[in-house]
């Protein structure tokens, strides 16, 4: 099998590796958190981007080892990973936060893990109250009650 790519194609894929490793788990400034499962072919693709016009972007250590260099890591891509945690972060705390108010409201009798047709209503409605929230407000007028419920 034979692959041909520009040199712009090639940066892109290692974007996409670099992006697909960071949410695996890895770390740039840290190798011991490169994903053992994905370490061979992000090492391939990344070995081949000096002789395919990126050797900008990628770097070689002192164990061979192949790893992006800033100029990868930095830029769009990192603006894309902060999207990625930004948004991670609010549909998350949104859904847990409106789970535990559903949860809260039928109280200890719901024994299912699965929320009826009704419910599941309900739960988008809390949702939406919390996003509508947090795009107003951030977590402003979040507050956290140790040791008690609110």
């Amino acid at each position: 099998m034979k692959f041909t790519f520009t040199p712009k194609e090639f940066a892109r894929l290692l974007e996409l590796t670099h992006m697909g490793l960071w949410v695996a788990g890895a770390r740039p400034d840290d190798p011991a958190t490169m994903p053992e499962r994905y370490t061979d072919v992000a090492q391939k693709v990344f070995s081949l981007a000096e002789p395919l016009g990126c050797g900008d972007l990628v770097e070689v250590d002192v164990n061979s080892q192949y790893f992006p260099t800033e100029k990868l890591t930095s830029g769009p891509v990192h603006e894309k990973i902060d999207r990625f945690v930004e948004d991670a972060f609010w549909s998350e705390l949104v859904a847990r936060l409106a789970e535990r108010d559903l949860r809260t409201e039928l109280g200890a009798t719901k024994l299912a893990d699965e929320f009826s047709e009704d419910e599941e209503e309900r739960l988008a409605g809390l949702e939406d109250s919390y996003w509508r929230e947090f795009e107003t407000r951030g977590v402003d007028h979040l507050v956290v009650l140790r040791g008690g419920k609110g």
